[in-house]
């Protein structure tokens, strides 16, 4: 195999799993409701706005800022457009204001689409841009509790894998309100 096929595989076969993740996430939010997004569940849940908004603004903080080393969509062509009442505390120091921000976040959830749109694009020009060197390159997610791993690997665990694990809190949010979770 040439690596010009083989890099067309990676990379294909990475965006075809991430706008697949993203049509799924999509289709889950289509029929929320502004009071189903800002419904306070039971326990230590966090509510279902938030965890839209977390998923979005985690995947843009992820592709722009981890991997590409440049400012999140959200700081820069983003900023006071994003949907979200308050941006979602760093990784690091600050999170430990995580909770609190998921109780006290409210969300536009027209706005957020139009944002999440733009980091599903942004996404998709990453990732298509890659080639086996790219992919091959290590990526250390020792702080993360996931030791080395490569760009590649690194891409389907925290971005791809976080897009499913969020569907599934947000579906099965809808239907602690009595709503039909996923589009299926």
């Amino acid at each position: 195999m040439t690596t010009q096929t083989s890099t067309a595989i990676g990379s294909a076969l990475l965006r075809q799993q991430f706008a697949a993740a993203h049509q799924l996430l999509e289709a889950t939010m289509a029929d929320v409701t502004t009071e189903q997004a800002h419904w306070m569940p039971p326990g230590i849940a966090n509510p279902l706005g938030a965890t839209y908004a977390h998923v979005v603004s985690a995947e843009d903080y992820i592709v722009q800022g981890m991997f590409k080393q440049v400012a999140p969509l959200a700081a820069t062509d983003w900023t006071g457009r994003t949907g979200v009442s308050e941006p979602m505390p760093s990784p690091g120091p600050q999170w430990s204001e995580y909770p609190g921000w998921t109780r006290r976040v409210t969300v536009d959830l027209a706005a957020l689409a139009v944002y999440a749109q733009a980091v599903y694009a942004a996404t998709d020009a990453y990732v298509s841009g890659l080639n086996d060197a790219d992919l091959a390159r290590p990526f250390d997610l020792t702080p993360l509790g996931l030791g080395p791993q490569t760009v590649a690997s690194a891409l389907s665990i925290i971005g791809l894998n976080h897009v499913g694990n969020m569907t599934g809190e947000i579906s099965c949010l809808k239907g602690l309100q009595g709503a039909r979770g996923y589009p299926f």
